[in-house]
């Protein structure tokens, strides 16, 4: 390199110092929800001097496990205090009592919410304050594949709202805690093996036809796996037909001086690559001040709301809850 531009020897001191002020910086957060309100009557009423949402969650769920039960005997009071012990001690007592919230404003205007989906039909707590529909201690489910106190990790819970009650929930959403906290998730669709190929073909003018005749034999594995695994490995994944594709891919890929041979080294470069970004189905991120302080958004054409410019997985590391 030193030599290639050895008339600009100024360009390293300025590269080196650039690389100098490059910083380890660490998204990684504590769990950041929003606060939830909680009624000052309520706090009054029970003189709580602290710990205010784990007690109005003990309060809330049951309040509610009345109604459920007809009579909490031990068996339910026993697993209700597992359950809202391993919230306490998980710290997610907040997130139960939004998301009891905006379920409750749901059924109150009339949107159809759906009776739970997914591991927190485990969940008691979650059964007691209206989340769910579903009796775990009925249907004799598990908390701890929803929440285990051995290996703390954060909860998902997934409602589902008609299409047009959606829209009516996160518009309260927004007004109640304020446009600048609510936000929509990225998704990055990235290119597979018969778009990078498509792709990289269109751009060395290699004729459709052609193109088609090397797409259509890729099975549903990278090029990565094609070219660099031994057929041993393949035989394992694929099937008679699929085999015999690869084989002719890797010859293909062989070739020298080919045209098709350049385009499957290209494409297995730009394989895996951010192709284009879409919107979360369904996740919504609320925040406890502006979310801009946090992570990097960005508005869209598709929507009023702002939208994350990290996605799912990188939204959960920095702390924020879907």
């Amino acid at each position: 390199m030193y030599n290639l531009f050895s008339d600009l020897p100024e360009a390293f001191d300025n590269l080196k110092e650039l690389i100098e002020k490059v910083e380890f910086y660490d998204i990684t957060n504590k769990i950041l929800l929003p606060k939830f309100y909680i009624p000052n009557k309520w706090i009054k009423k029970y003189c709580i001097k602290n710990n205010y949402e784990n007690e109005y969650l003990r309060y809330l769920t049951y309040k509610g496990a009345k109604k459920k039960y007809l009579y909490i005997n031990d068996i339910i009071k026993k697993k209700i205090e597992f359950e809202l012990e391993t919230i306490k001690k998980i710290g997610y007592p907040g997130y139960f009592l939004i998301v009891q919230d905006f379920i409750c404003q749901a059924k109150n205007i009339g949107v159809e919410v759906g009776p739970g989906r997914g591991s927190v039909a485990g969940s008691v707590v979650a059964y007691c304050l209206g989340i769910t529909n579903i009796d775990p201690i009925k249907y004799n489910l598990l908390f701890e594949r929803f929440l285990n106190p051995d290996r703390i990790s954060l909860p998902d819970i997934d409602i589902d709202f008609d299409d047009k009650g959606r829209e009516k929930i996160i518009e309260w959403v927004v007004n109640k805690y304020g446009k600048n906290k609510v936000a929509q998730i990225i998704t990055y669709g990235k290119m597979g093996a018969k778009s990078s190929i498509r792709d990289t073909a269109r751009v060395l003018n290699l004729p459709l036809l052609e193109t088609d005749n090397i797409a259509k034999i890729v099975p549903n594995i990278s090029l990565k796996e094609i070219i660099k695994k031994n057929i041993k490995y393949l035989k394992k994944k694929l099937n008679s037909e699929e085999l015999e594709n690869v084989i002719k891919l890797k010859k293909i890929f062989k070739e020298k001086k080919t045209l098709q041979s350049k385009i499957l080294k290209q494409a297995m470069v730009i394989e895996g690559s951010v192709r284009n970004t879409g919107i979360h189905a369904c996740g919504i991120i609320i925040t406890p001040s502006d979310i801009k302080k946090y992570i990097p958004v960005s508005t869209t054409k598709y929507s009023n709301l702002l939208l994350t410019q990290f996605d799912n997985d990188v939204v959960e590391q920095v702390g924020l809850l879907k």
